[in-house]
Parts: C-alpha cells; sequence; structure tokens
C-alpha cells in the first residue's frame, strides 16, 4: 500500500509542479522537476515512512534525527534554497555558511513547488493562501539564523510573490512572475 500511495503521490505532485512551470515558461525545469524522488536513496525511504499527509522526509526525520532523503533530494534540486547554501566572504574577509542569491527561474520553480505540496497535502483545504502561510510558519522556525540559509533577495522575491497568489489568486500571479521572469524563462 506505500508503494503505491507514495508513487501515487509524488507523481501528483510532479504533474502540478509541471503544469504550473510550464505556465510559467519553464519547459525544461518542469519536466525534470523532483525526477530524483525516484531515485532508490529517496523513494524507498519516502514508502517507507509515507503517510499521506506530510512529506515522508519529516517522519525520516522525526524518527532518526535526520533525512537521508531529504539531504540527498536538496543536493540535486536547484529549486530548494538549501541547494545555494555556501561558505561565503564578508566584506572584512571573515568566511560564513549562508546562502547564496538563486537566480530568478529556480525561485519560480521554488514558488510552483510550494503551491502543488500545498495542493497535494492540504486537498480541498487549500487556498492562494495556503503557500504563503506555510512560508510565514517556516520562516518563523528558521527565524534566529534565517538570513544566513536564505539569501535576502531570494527570501524577498519568494515572500513577494506568494503574497501576490494570496491577494490576487493564481492567474494574475502566474502573469506577473512570467513577465518577471521574461527571457530568464527559456
Amino acid at each position: 500500500m506505500p508503494f503505491r500511495a507514495h508513487l501515487h503521490t509524488v507523481n501528483r505532485h510532479r504533474r502540478m509542479v509541471r503544469h504550473y512551470c510550464f505556465r510559467l515558461g519553464l519547459v525544461w525545469q518542469g519536466l525534470t522537476h523532483d525526477l530524483s524522488k525516484y531515485s532508490p536513496t529517496e523513494f524507498w525511504r519516502g514508502v517507507k515512512y509515507y503517510q499521506g499527509w506530510r512529506s515522508p522526509n519529516d517522519q525520516e526525520r522525526l524518527e532518526n534525527g535526520v533525512s537521508l532523503a531529504w539531504l540527498h533530494h536538496k543536493g540535486r534540486n536547484r529549486h530548494h534554497f538549501e541547494y545555494w547554501i555556501d561558505y561565503c566572504r564578508r566584506e572584512d574577509g571573515t568566511i560564513y555558511i549562508g546562502g547564496c542569491k538563486m537566480p530568478k527561474k529556480y525561485v519560480a520553480e521554488m514558488f510552483c513547488d510550494r503551491i502543488a505540496a500545498c495542493r497535494v497535502y492540504q486537498g480541498d483545504q487549500y487556498t492562494d493562501a495556503s503557500p504563503y502561510e506555510y512560508y510565514q510558519r517556516s520562516k518563523d522556525m528558521r527565524r534566529t539564523d534565517a538570513s544566513r540559509f536564505m539569501h535576502p533577495d531570494t527570501a524577498a522575491l519568494l515572500d513577494r510573490w506568494l503574497l501576490l497568489l494570496k491577494e490576487q489568486g493564481e492567474d494574475a500571479a502566474l502573469a506577473s512572475i512570467r513577465r518577471e521572469l521574461g527571457d530568464d524563462a527559456y
């Protein structure tokens, strides 16, 4: 049962992200989104920790203190801000670990990913405010060091786009983001 249910969840999520990416002109990203979820490292852990109402990575992390599936996933998918964490240099020359600014096309894919994840896990409870509210809750959890892990420009862009979705709806938000992406989408 978990095998089929997890496969269905992954396929449904990817279909939704593909739909949104296509609407933004991000065809290649839509086609290749989250392909690593089919790798043995991610897929079999997803089956083992499947619950249906949240990411299996959360359950794996709860039981083991770490999610090996997530570590694998974030290292291969540029639409996750965690992919962009690296050593950074301050103006005074000191080095710290922090977030690099993400290219807009990957922030746009992250936007699509958040809509699809909320739709999959919230079902009929989903509203256009759901991705924004989830993002705000996750920011609160990271508040102590949020600026170290997501570049401030990336965070501001994602926040602005999710707020646009909440306030103006899906069609208006996607049209605005597509215009903003311009030639970056192709």
